[in-house]
């Protein structure tokens, strides 16, 4: 594909994300955006993700700026996880997008938003967790293990070490 037809796709698919009435094309149009890996992508990507009402597309948002690996979308992803949280009912599918995105987008300040699921009851979040502490940050246990031992929450733990690197 020349520049220019990767150009004309590009605007096609950020069209289609901000205008399109189907929200099955508006999650389909996120998805290739992300496959593209076009670093252009991560603003309109945020800006769409603030305005989406769509779970499924909001998933599919989060899921591309991950695969697109900018580390400029880590905090309005971690705005989505707070959101989430916050909601009566967290959905367990939404959290899993979002850390999986952190694994990609390798930013350490997402490691103090996901750090309470290290001690999640559900085995699969936990897991997924230490998977994206030990992409992040290799020597996550070493650091928690050393600082521990002085009465420190992880999250205070994490906030010190992400400081003084």
């Amino acid at each position: 594909m020349t520049w220019h037809e990767v150009n004309e796709r590009f605007n096609s698919l950020i069209n289609k994300l901000f205008h399109d009435e189907n929200w099955q094309e508006r999650g389909e149009a996120a998805r290739e955006l992300g496959f593209m890996k076009d670093g252009r992508a991560t603003n309109l990507m945020c800006r769409a993700l603030q305005k989406e009402k769509d779970k499924m597309v909001c998933n599919r948002i989060i899921e591309a700026m991950g695969r697109i690996g900018d580390p400029k979308a880590t905090m309005i992803i971690a705005s989505k996880l707070k959101e989430e949280m916050d909601a009566e009912n967290p959905d367990k599918f939404t959290i899993i997008h979002i850390i999986e995105s952190f694994i990609n987008l390798k930013d350490k300040r997402a490691l103090v938003l996901i750090g309470p699921f290290l001690s999640s009851e559900d085995e699969e979040l936990k897991k997924l967790t230490q998977k994206a502490f030990d992409t992040i940050e290799p020597e996550w246990r070493y650091i928690v293990e050393k600082e521990f031992k002085k009465n420190r929450s992880i999250e205070e733990i994490l906030k010190k070490s992400l400081k003084t690197r």
